[in-house]
Parts: C-alpha cells; structure tokens; sequence
C-alpha cells in the first residue's frame, strides 16, 4: 500500500520522516479550540508557535549568511535593512502564498489566511521553515529558503529603506504632514500578542497592518500603504 503524503512535501523539496512535525507546523494555535473537551487548557506545544519560534531564528542565520556572501562590497548598515525586509512579515507572506500554504493551515473559524492580515500566514511560513530544520536539518531549510528568497534579494541592487521611513520620504516629498500611527486592537495572550496598527496620510485612506509586536504591525501599515500609493499614482 503506498503512503499518502502530504502535497507540501514537493513544495518544500523535502520528504518528512515524522510528517507530524509538518502537520504541527500548520496548525495555528487558534485551531486548537481555547479548551480541550476535558477543559484542560490548550498547550501551546500542540500549535506552530514553538516552530515558529526556531524557524524565525533559522530564516535570519541563512539569509544573514547569504547577505554575507552576495554584498560583500556592504558593512552592516547596508546589510541590515536588506535582512530586516526579506524576514519581514510581508516577505513571509508572499512566499507563503507564493507556494500555496493558506490552503493548508489551520485556523480558527473567521481567522483570515492571506497576504492582507500577515501575521498568520508569516507565523506559519517561520513554523515550516522550523519544522524543516527538525526534521532534515540545517540543509533541508536553507534548500528552501535559498529557492523561495533567492528573486527576492536579487530584486534590490542598493539596500532598502523600511517601509515607515519609505512612507515618511514619500509623504514629505509631496509636502504632505508626516503618517499619523494609531493602534487599533491589541490581543492574544501575553507570550503570544497581535498588534493592529493603522497608518494615515491626508488625503489617503487609513490603511491597517498586524504584527507581532507594534513596531512590525507599524510596518506592516506602512508596506501596505506604500504598495497602494505607489499603485494608484503617478
């Protein structure tokens, strides 16, 4: 009888030994229910979080070493924005839907899975990157990372600006006043938070963005934004 895998193994070019280690990794923990049936409190061992939590680590040592190795003209203050975009949130996301993973992560009902609220779909990119440093190793993540983030760093020859100073320099150029910044909703437990920021600029619809803390959640506004301004005019 031949073994059913899971579709994302040819995505992510690696063979799991333990396929419960990738079902893990695409498990949000708002999936999990607040309580089990016999009302003990969910652990956050049974969600992506703690894969999340390696595969973030893991992502920043391959893409800082690739930096390394690529510019190496660049001292640290030019590689460091250039990391800080390709494990931005945004990034994750679009990578994450670049290989078809919103289908395939599990969430709570009414939890959105796309490249508008970021925070879930990054968190369970980092998750898989984790669970593929479990299971196959330095080699097998950084097989991944390179295909999926190789376009992405070659996309920008000078480093580039985070997108809050991005949108100041844009705003400030066209006379208008600087972003105005306001948060919109805090929750989560404490170990675990989600940050919604709001961004304005006169004349330009208020524009949300989620994150983990509120520095991400504020570049996050500040990308999508951008992205709108920078569609809509010349």
């Amino acid at each position: 009888m031949v073994e059913k895998r899971h579709p994302l193994e040819q995505v992510l070019g690696h063979r799991f030994a333990d396929p419960d280690i990738l079902t893990q990794a695409l498990t949000h923990r708002g999936a999990l229910g607040a309580q089990r049936k016999d009302s003990l409190p969910v652990s956050a061992v049974e969600g992506n979080e703690r894969l999340e939590f390696l595969g973030d680590r893991v992502l920043g040592l391959v893409i800082a070493d690739v930096l390394l190795r690529t510019f190496q003209a660049e001292n640290e203050g030019g590689l460091a924005p250039r990391l800080a975009a390709l494990v931005s949130a945004p990034t994750l996301a679009r990578v994450a839907a670049s290989i078809g993973l919103p289908e395939h992560v599990k969430v709570a009902r009414g939890q959105r899975v796309d490249t508008v609220e970021t925070a879930v779909l990054a968190d369970a990119c980092e998750a898989v990157i984790g669970a593929l440093y479990l299971d196959g190793g330095l080699a097998a993540a950084e097989k991944f990372i390179s295909a999926h983030w190789a376009p992405l760093m070659n996309a920008e020859i000078v480093p580039p600006k985070d997108s809050k100073t991005a949108l100041q320099e844009w705003a400030q150029a066209r006379g208008l006043p600087l972003p105005a910044y306001r948060v919109l909703e805090e929750s989560g437990p404490s170990h675990a938070p989600s940050f919604t920021m709001a961004v304005k600029v006169d004349g330009y619809p208020e524009t949300p963005g989620q994150g983990r803390t509120k520095r991400l959640a504020t570049q996050a506004a500040a990308t999508a934004l951008l992205e709108h301004v920078l569609e809509t005019v010349p």
